[in-house]
């Protein structure tokens, strides 16, 4: 890219943060609703950290007034220094919500004069770094739309308030029939295969084998899984995992995240969405479920869950991310029925797809250099992969190869289920 092109990109996506918190009452930004959670005003001072610390220091472009707030806006680079504990964001009340509104004008004013005096031998490493720290700043993006979600879900009911209450969903057809769409097992080629900027964790390109396996044609719906819940999918401790069911034990759960009960019959329900409570409709695809929930209700289907290379070999070969995806751009913030079309449907968007794959490095892997070495390979233990995209991932931010990874308990992500055989 061009340095105007650089600086565009970069200024589109620094602009899409702030729109993003318009809807924001001041309370809402200093919330923080359970540890995962992180408010607002540490999300708009951390990404902005991110370019102070890994793009202007190197450059001599670094302040006092950056340094001073490294304590509070380090996210878990330890090579980078100490940091407030991930539990306290929401527990301080310095700096104050407009000192990070400031601190991001003054970090952005540097980073514009920098794009465009910089020498042309230093822009190559420029680029990449200012690249980096935009994917990094759309990763975050999506963790805000997420989070404003679980906050303002969190108020009591009847003070419950929407964060878009326009973004509720138009009418619609009724979900297609699931079918399976089968592919020929061989020896194919995965991660970054087709080029361009990616994450450490897409390196390096290698080929492996796949047996002949299935894809469901769509996300498992609420209809589906509201079937799940009647045959008592919750209270059957042999559709689970171990630590699965002791979640269920210990967190009660009887049904995804968001849902309340609001009647005596099976389908009587309703969920918090940011457009507000809605009733919840069978025909949207099931969402805010963990791997553990996805596994279960696959084992009572009889069948299971995709790995990643099966899903990413799919997607490649269906035309990812398919015709209508819904992602963060199409401002729906929700999950949208399949349409009525042949082959893989809801490929990208709508929800994360949660895979068998246990999160692990692939042949050859090599981290990014620097403190940026901290970013994927030492969370590569004991959590999932997820594939795809959400309804709040920015569309220009996801590709075949990318890959996502969270605990197996994880609910509050945008996350569903499709089935493999």
């Amino acid at each position: 890219m061009t340095r105007e092109q650089l600086l565009d990109r970069y200024t589109a996506t620094r602009q899409l943060s702030l729109d993003l918190c318009r809807p924001l009452r001041p309370e809402d930004f200093r919330i923080q609703s359970m540890p995962d959670v992180s408010p607002p005003w540490w999300n708009l001072g951390h990404t902005t950290w991110f370019f102070a610390k890994n793009v202007l220091e190197p450059w001599g472009l670094y302040r006092a007034e950056d340094a001073r707030l490294e304590y509070v806006l380090n996210s878990y680079y330890e090579t980078l220094g100490p940091r407030i504990r991930r539990d306290h964001r929401g527990l301080v009340t310095r700096p104050t919500t407009e000192e990070i509104f400031c601190f991001r004008e003054s970090v952005d004013a540097r980073m514009a004069e920098l794009l465009r005096t910089a020498p042309e031998e230093d822009l190559e490493r420029l680029g990449f770094l200012i690249v980096t720290g935009i994917q990094h700043e759309q990763q975050h993006q999506e963790l805000l739309v997420t989070e404003v979600k679980h906050i303002l879900g969190s108020n009591v009911p009847g003070l419950r308030e929407p964060y878009r209450a326009d973004a509720a969903p138009p009418p619609h057809e009724a979900a297609p029939p699931l079918t399976w769409v089968p592919f020929a097992g061989g020896l194919y080629d995965f991660g970054n295969v087709e080029g361009g900027w990616c994450w450490d964790n897409e390196m390096p390109v290698h080929k492996a084998w796949l047996e002949d396996f299935a894809l469901a044609s769509r996300l498992v719906t609420n209809r589906e899984y509201l079937a799940f819940m009647a045959a008592g999918g919750y209270r059957n401790p042999l559709l689970w995992l171990s630590n699965g069911w002791a979640k269920v034990r210990d967190e009660g759960w009887t049904a995804p995240l968001y849902w309340e009960k609001t009647g005596e019959g099976d389908d009587t329900w309703s969920h918090w969405t940011l457009a507000g409570d809605r009733p919840v409709d069978p025909d949207e695809p099931v969402g805010h479920v963990s791997f553990y929930e996805a596994d279960a209700y696959a084992r009572w289907q009889g069948v299971r869950l995709p790995t990643e290379r099966e899903w990413e070999h799919a997607a490649r070969l269906s035309g990812f991310p398919g015709e209508g995806a819904n992602f963060l751009d199409s401002g729906a913030l929700h999950p949208r029925p399949a349409s009525p079309h042949a082959g893989l449907q809801q490929m990208g968007g709508d929800l994360w797809e949660w895979t068998t794959s246990h999160y692990e490095p692939y042949p050859g892997y090599r981290p990014f250099e620097g403190p940026l070495m901290e970013y994927n390979g030492k969370f590569m233990d004991n959590v999932r992969i997820l594939r795809g995209g959400s309804a709040a991932t920015p569309a220009n931010h996801i590709r075949p190869g990318y890959r996502n990874f969270w605990a197996a308990d994880t609910r509050f992500q945008l996350t569903g289920i499709r089935l493999a055989r």
